[in-house]
């Protein structure tokens, strides 16, 4: 080959090429930043809208379906979900891949300003956004002070949130917990009625008297000045005496019929870390920033804040940080890296003999790595659990070509040619077939390089990381391998003189015997075709018994233990906020005694779930826990949180415990299990979904069934008789005015003190807002100042609505929810299907699997395509490479051998089918298939020289067994650390790693035996219907005489 050739003659150029690749990959590893997965935007546009006081089932009639049916029109949507809350629509609007989110962004704001006029008046404008994983905290931290309540929440208000929000790479810092401060209006009903005053007058009057105007100026020859009205109030005594009426010279102040403090909000959201009290700080960075150097930013400032803070004992602690888990991953994949090439060496030192030997191959690994780090920043990815894994896992590949390479330049060493003369014949000779043991490597993973989706976009750069490693590895093993191997190759001739020489003595003495015992049974399996290939096939179909059975489950993702997990608390819906925080502090206080907790993050009024993050939910807690590491408890995470589910429930009468995972992500992992069930109104729907929740709570596995509609949610109902409400002189617009001043309050109006501003709560006291004789006994004054009471013209009534209300695709949608403990969530969907499959649906009312089930079929079927394009792929190269059309099935019928040890791998280490399983498995198909190319390859040269097809075979077996056991151990010793490994996520690299082990190590054995019978089969197939026969040659026929020479032969003739 040529560049064999010139890297001989010329190693300078050799030497500057990896001196210049070596410099620029260090450059470019330094400059590149950790994340913890690779950057992807799912292609997912929200629209909120903030509805106040409104009950769901009104958010859903005047808010909901009208936004719904504005976006439906939208090109490209793959689903549409929508969720009615009390006070706030949520419409999740998923494109198809690949679909430009912005273009889909700017198209529903269109849609949605269309059709604003339509919506109710007191609506706040909705706001649309396309969703990003980087929304989530990258850090929670808690604070805490000597400061009373309302100074304190000022000062991390005011002072503290901008502070960390100067951060480079901070977007937002949201506050959880602590008390605002806030002006209290707090109006006697009774006053008022007695001076004969309405809650919207004395509102009016307090919104009136609080206004600055500029009013102009006044001039004069020499100056302008400016004249301003200061209206606003100045301080709380003055709005106390603020006249609110002066009917007959009688003047009434407002502290006359209201009390009027200084006071704090009511609390809506309580936050505590380790049982101790707090405002909580979540942190969340920029798409484009990087979690780890977010992290550093906060760390220092956060010193600097404590300083400066001191006189107030402020005290800021870091409670959760995502880097801390990202760079514990990274550090885990670059631990099994370096052991990979350690262990690789090694037997390397076994195989070739001597350190100098080794050397020369293993030196293809840091050249192939380093460089690799250019392609990785040219490309703009980043160190994550995916590229590094690439890198680790593309250890064993690395050597490959350059063991091929050396092991062919040391047989024709062995010939008798000086090692120059032996370097470059061995490379021209076997040049094309090492390309195509690499190229055979590439294109397997290119197919998923290309193609959209959830899962190209998880493993895009673990498959491109390889491809560029690949190939660099091949441009070493043409140029490094040969300069080296021709300046310092040398025979080792192994005598016994020390310890070292007797041991590669006796692993040769070895080597020899198995290759004597396959020489034997490759001579019996040619005898005996027809047993040994039904024998092989058995073994398949018993292998792919293992899936069908259930012995190997399925699932999406696999389960990771990050050592944390939620404990969700949900009181009964009329709970007050002071009766779940009792009883989360009971909680609380029975995690605390456990030793395998070691810290506690408390959020009562706010969950994870949905849009429970952004609502007050005054029934419902959760606690994050934070275990000890892994080699300090008995049981994984999911394990022990449904332990403590059992206890908690024991011991909390009245109160709903559920157990949630943090996903890999580091937030609430969303239910594994998802029934959808969907139908025309709501009643059928829930009915089928009871019977559903059912069946699913009796299968192995599943623990916290739930509905996401629950109904129970406590409500007061107001229907008014309009034509009574006409004739009393009053309009809806009065009535619900006052109805929300009396009982949710109005925050319209300002007080100013200093730079700050805060509101002033109007609002009946909480004597005359307890009970719904409160509300029946509410009153009104209408345009005759006659005062009329709410029962008068409207009947109250008590009942009970859902919390929430779902849709999706514009159907009514109760989903039955489900996490999963023990099992693979692939095996307990088969067993839900089973289950519900035959059940009786009511008219219209239908099913569809979501969560783990509806990515893993999508992720599936990608992967399936993918496998297909790589078989393909695989075949035309080799096409390419015999010349031939027949003897690349030959090569094809080694790649099911490797599906029998790599199902056999995942059963006995218990892992289950996955989306890493699978990309395993498509790795094989390059690995095995590069085993079987150089088998067959040797064996077309030997026919070519004459030999007979049995011949040809056993000498290729003799010959090439020693590579390809090279290859095939350095691949599999590389892989043991990942398959081993016990650090953080290693959960979900551990079954990629056994399926690459188990399917390697069946195939060496079978390829070395099937292949040959198979090849044997073919050639006298071939053979009988006359495709053996040798064609015309080609060669011979371009040249053609010239007219001298052809007049000369036919002078002879």
């Amino acid at each position: 080959m040529k560049i064999a050739e010139i890297s001989i003659k010329r190693p300078t150029i050799v030497v500057v090429l990896f001196t210049v690749l070596t410099i620029l990959g260090y450059i470019s590893y330094r400059s590149l930043s950790y994340e913890l997965l690779p950057k992807f935007s799912p292609s997912v546009v929200s629209v909120t809208t903030i509805y106040p006081g409104a009950s769901p089932s009104e958010v859903e009639n005047t808010v909901t379906k009208k936004i719904e049916d504005a976006v439906s029109s939208m090109e490209n949507i793959k689903k549409l979900n929508a969720t009615s809350y009390e006070s706030l629509s949520s419409v999740v609007i998923t494109l198809n891949s690949g679909t430009d989110v912005d273009l889909a962004l700017n198209d529903a704001q269109r849609k949605v300003n269309a059709i604003l006029s339509q919506l109710p008046d007191d609506v706040d404008a909705p706001s649309l956004n396309k969703f990003s994983l980087d929304d989530l905290p990258v850090i929670t931290m808690s604070s805490t002070s000597n400061m009373d309540d309302a100074a304190f929440y000022d000062l991390m208000d005011n002072r503290i949130v901008p502070a960390i929000s100067r951060v480079d790479g901070v977007a937002q810092v949201n506050i959880i917990g602590g008390r605002e401060r806030e002006i209290q209006v707090s109006v006697d009903d009774n006053k008022l009625q007695a001076y004969g005053l309405s809650l919207l007058g004395i509102q009016q009057v307090i919104q009136s008297s609080n206004l600055d105007f500029p009013t102009g100026s006044v001039k004069t020859n020499n100056r302008d000045i400016l004249v301003r009205l200061a209206g606003k109030y100045s301080s709380v005594e003055e709005l106390r005496n603020l006249v609110v009426s002066d009917k007959k010279g009688i003047q009434v102040r407002l502290g006359e019929v209201a009390d009027v403090q200084d006071a704090q909000k009511d609390v809506e959201k309580l936050a505590r870390v380790d049982r101790k009290a707090s405002i909580a700080l979540q942190v969340i960075k920029q798409s484009d920033a990087n979690a780890v150097e977010v992290s550093k930013g906060i760390h220092a400032i956060i010193s600097s804040l404590q300083t400066d803070y001191a006189k107030n004992n402020l005290k800021l602690t870091i409670a959760s940080d995502s880097s801390i888990y990202t760079l514990e991953s990274a550090d885990a994949v670059i631990h099994d890296l370096i052991l990979a090439v350690l262990l690789v060496a090694f037997v390397m030192l076994f195989f070739l003999h001597s350190l100098r030997n080794a050397a020369i191959v293993m030196i293809s690994i840091p050249a192939s790595l380093i460089a690799t780090f250019i392609g990785i920043k040219l490309l703009g990815y980043t160190l994550n659990l995916m590229s590094l894994l690439g890198l680790s896992l593309v250890v064993g590949i690395l050597v490959d070509d350059a063991i091929v390479v050396l092991e062919n330049i040391y047989r024709h060493m062995e010939m008798g040619k000086n090692r120059v003369k032996a370097a470059y014949d061995a490379t021209s000779e076997i040049g094309f077939t090492v390309m195509s043991i690499t190229l055979v490597i590439v294109v397997v993973f290119f197919p998923i390089a290309i193609s959209t989706g959830l899962v190209s976009d998880i493993l895009r750069q673990f498959c491109v990381v390889v491809i560029i490693a690949t190939l660099l590895s091949l441009l070493t093993s043409f140029t490094i391998v040969p300069l080296l191997s021709s300046r310092f190759g040398k025979l080792e001739h192994l005598q016994g003189k020390n310890m070292f020489e007797r041991l590669i003595l006796r692993f040769e003495k070895g080597l020899d015997k198995f290759t004597a015992w396959i020489t034997r049974i490759l001579n019996w399996s040619l005898r005996h075709k027809i047993t040994v290939v039904l024998g092989t096939v058995a073994l398949l179909f018993a292998s792919i018994a293992l899936l069908a059975t259930g012995y190997i489950g399925s699932e999406f993702f696999p389960k990771s233990d990050r050592g944390e997990f939620i404990v969700q608390i949900e009181m009964p819906k009329d709970a007050s906020i002071e009766q779940t925080n009792l009883m989360t502090s009971k909680a609380e206080n029975i995690l605390s005694k456990k030793a395998e907790i070691i810290r506690l993050i408390t959020t009562v009024g706010q969950t994870s779930d949905g849009m429970g993050a952004s609502q007050s939910t005054a029934y419902k807690s959760e606690i994050t826990v934070h275990l000890v590491e892994r080699n300090e408890r008995a049981d994984q995470s999911d394990v022990y949180a449904a332990k403590i589910k059992k206890e908690l429930s024991g011991q909390l009468a009245g109160a709903k415990i559920t157990t949630t995972p943090i996903s890999i992500l580091g937030s609430a992992e969303r239910a594994p299990i998802e029934v959808i069930v969907m139908g025309p109104d709501l009643p059928s729907v829930m009915a089928y979904a009871q019977v559903v929740e059912g069946k699913v709570k009796k299968i192995n596995g599943t623990t916290g069934v739930k509905l996401s509609v629950e109904s129970g949610n406590p409500e007061v109902k107001v229907q008014v008789d309009r034509d009574k409400m006409a004739s009393l002189g009053l309009s809806l617009q009065t009535v619900g005015a006052t109805m929300q001043t009396a009982f949710s309050g109005n925050t319209d109006s300002k007080f100013r003190q200093g730079e700050y501003e805060y509101d002033i709560n109007i609002r009946l006291d909480d004597y005359s807002r307890q009970s719904i004789n409160d509300v029946r006994g509410l009153t009104f004054m209408n345009k005759d100042d006659q005062r009329i009471r709410l029962e008068q013209f409207a009947s109250v009534t008590e009942g009970s609505g859902p919390s929430q209300l779902e849709r999706q695709d514009k159907s009514t949608k109760v989903s039955v929810q489900s996490q999963v403990v023990g099992r693979p969530s692939g095996s307990v969907f088969t067993d839900i299907e089973t289950q519900i499959k035959d059940l009786k649906r009511p008219s219209g009312v239908s099913y569809i699997f979501g969560g783990d089930q509806e990515n893993q079929s999508e992720g599936f079927g990608t992967l399936g395509v993918a496998l297909l394009m790589s078989l393909i792929l695989v075949y035309l190269i080799m096409v390419a490479l015999y010349d031939n059309y027949v003897h690349p099935f030959v090569v094809m019928f080694s790649i099911p051998l490797s599906v029998i040890g790599a199902l056999l791998a995942l059963a006995l280490t218990n892992n289950s089918l996955s989306i890493f399983t699978i990309l395993g498995m498509i790795m094989l198909i390059g690995l095995v298939a590069k085993n079987a190319i150089i088998l067959v390859d040797f064996t077309n040269q030997q026919k070519a020289e004459g030999k007979s097809t049995r011949e040809a075979l056993i000498l290729a077996n003799h010959a090439r067994l020693r590579p390809i056991l090279m290859t095939t151990i350095a691949m599999v010793i590389g892989m043991l650390p990942i398959a081993l490994a016990s650090g953080a996520g290693a959960e979900w690299k551990n079954g990629l790693a056994w399926v690459i082990i188990g399917g390697l190590t069946s195939s060496l054995f079978l390829t070395l035996v099937i292949v040959p019978v198979i090849y044997e089969a073919f050639d006298k197939i071939m053979g009988r219907l006359g495709f053996n026969e040798k064609g015309d040659d080609i060669e011979a026929m371009m040249h053609e005489p010239d007219p001298i020479e052809k007049e000369e032969l036919e002078h002879t003739y």
